[in-house]
């Protein structure tokens, strides 16, 4: 079995009422399946939207990467009477391969069509996923033959919405599933998952609503069916013990005003910086290690709604992610070190002086359409810093801003003789305001005006699969100055231990920032990744 071309298991998101499960139930792959041929642009959602076909990730896996799907004559293989389906020369073979796409069809026994209509408990959701692992296992195994180990078996599992909780559930609460089911999974990817939660009107979902299971979003029952205590009141920290953090992936949408969920209700209560449900805040992960020491996981922003026509699971963004963070080659974390920022010279002297700092990102592989990861601050999504926290001696970890994880791919480069793998990475720094004594300052404002921005070329070029011990090559460059005159070599031997880093000043001269500015380095932590 190929070493990336593991089963995909996919987790739908919450259906809250009666007629939303029969919904689901009644759709062969609960949503993975929707495509779309719209694109917004911009925030403006009076102008007209583009035109951008994307068939679905259902489609695009089957074409793309040749995964099949296992229903067959009518029956899913937790069907008592499923059979596979023959091979192409009509012979009867066992069990499924292993690129194939499953559906964890958890909302059939909740819907009126094929069950009595109840939504159950999320924990019921998370021990039946441990239950559909091992049946894919044994699946696989028949397939492979005598020779396969099951102790060699992987899946992956991608979730939307509140599906990425009940992955959580079985991976958290070792009382969920069995181990042997949890030892199977290789990479997790969620897609909106409210990892902290859904606070609406700046309220956490409270806990006595519990009308078709709505308290799962609560932080108090994601405790309990999470079988982990929250930190500084949040709830979304993986413990190193659940799962190893850097094979997981959060997807973070930032559209909210797309979201048409009861009429809109949800995302006026949602507010401003969600997806129209959750909140960008509340949709990533961070790793929590013995000492308590924390980590992001990888994650990357797109502007796309909760679900919807410009929803996030039917989108190209995404599936980019998704399918560069299953398959990739070479995986880049991106962080941005601020060494030091200036005030205005002509500030009041003495004053209480502060200002928010908006990070921006626009992460582009080469020769595409879309961005990969895309933070800017009219959809809500940059890193923000006050000036305050900048200059804190007590604060320096607050000076390093991740801003995002890019997965690199061969397979989608864009003319397959040329070796190197590329994007660009647009850095933007703003400062909407400087506050005198609490109170907006008008001198030396200028609306929309950043304080640095530019965009870095990257070009890796990775060893060649038949020669181990050639180096790899990365070139970078600021777009303002020459692009790729810099390079870096780095040994495949560094990379074996772990990430490789290399940082790239704001100014070539590494000089101290002009009054308003800001000095720092971007730092990429490059690896190989498979």
């Amino acid at each position: 079995m190929s070493s990336n071309r593991y089963p995909i298991i996919y987790v739908r998101g919450y259906a809250m009422t009666e007629s939303e499960r029969d919904e689901t139930a009644a759709d062969p792959f609960c949503g993975f399946n929707i495509g779309s041929t719209v694109y917004r642009a911009t925030v403006k959602k009076e102008a007209p939207a583009q035109k951008f076909v994307f068939e679905s990730p259902m489609v695009r896996l089957l074409a793309d990467f040749q995964y099949q799907s296992v229903y067959q004559n009518g029956l899913d293989i937790l069907d008592p009477d499923w059979k596979p389906s023959p091979d192409e020369n009509g012979r009867d073979v066992d069990g499924i391969p292993s690129a194939s796409v499953i559906i964890y069809r958890y909302y059939d026994s909740g819907s009126e069509l094929l069950g009595d209509g109840q939504a159950k408990d999320v924990k019921v959701y998370a021990q039946g996923l441990s239950q559909l692992i091992l049946r894919v296992r044994e699946l696989v195994a028949l397939r492979e033959g005598p020779g396969y180990s099951p102790a060699d078996f992987r899946c992956y599992l991608v979730a939307h919405s509140m599906g990425g909780l009940v992955v959580r559930a079985f991976l958290q609460n070792a009382a969920l599933g069995d181990a042997a089911a949890r030892a199977c999974v290789d990479k997790v990817f969620t897609y909106a998952t409210p990892h902290n939660g859904i606070d609406m009107g700046g309220i956490n979902v409270p806990a006595w609503l519990t009308v078709n299971e709505m308290n799962t979003f609560n932080r108090e029952k994601m405790s309990e069916f999470l079988a982990t205590q929250p930190i500084n009141g949040r709830m979304d920290y993986l413990p190193a013990t659940a799962f190893p953090a850097e094979r997981f992936f959060c997807m973070v949408g930032t559209n909210r005003g797309d979201y048409e969920s009861a009429k809109g209700l949800s995302r006026m209560f949602a507010g401003h910086g969600s997806d129209g449900l959750v909140r960008i805040e509340n949709a990533s992960l961070w790793s929590t290690d013995a000492a308590g020491k924390t980590q992001p996981v990888a994650t990357a922003f797109t502007y796309r709604s909760h679900s919807g026509f410009f929803g996030i699971v039917n989108s190209e963004e995404a599936y980019q992610n998704l399918t560069r963070f299953l398959f990739g080659d070479v995986r880049v974390d991106l962080w941005f070190d601020i060494d030091g920022v200036t005030l205005p010279p002509d500030l009041p002297a003495g004053a209480d002086v502060d200002a928010l700092y908006q990070v921006e990102l626009l992460a582009a592989p080469r020769g595409k359409r879309w961005y990969l990861s895309r933070r800017v601050a009219e959809e809500d999504s940059p890193a923000c810093r006050t000036h305050k926290e900048l200059t804190d001696p007590a604060k320096a970890d607050r000076r390093s801003i991740y801003l995002s994880t890019v997965f690199l791919a061969n397979k989608a480069r864009v003319k397959q003789d040329r070796p190197t793998l590329a994007y660009a990475m647009t850095l933007g720094v703003r400062v909407p305001d400087y506050q005198v004594n609490n109170k907006f300052w008008l001198d030396g404002h200028y609306e929309g005006s950043s304080l640095f921005r530019d965009t870095l070329i990257i070009e890796i070029a990775p060893p060649q699969a038949d020669d181990p011990a050639q180096n790899w090559n990365v070139k970078y460059g600021w777009q303002t100055d020459t692009a790729g005159r810099a390079s870096l070599p780095m040994s495949p031997k560094q990379l074996a231990g772990g990430k490789l880093q290399f940082v790239v000043p704001l100014s070539s001269l590494g000089a101290a920032p002009a009054a308003p500015g800001i000095s720092g380095k971007v730092r990429l932590e490059v690896s190989a990744w498979q």
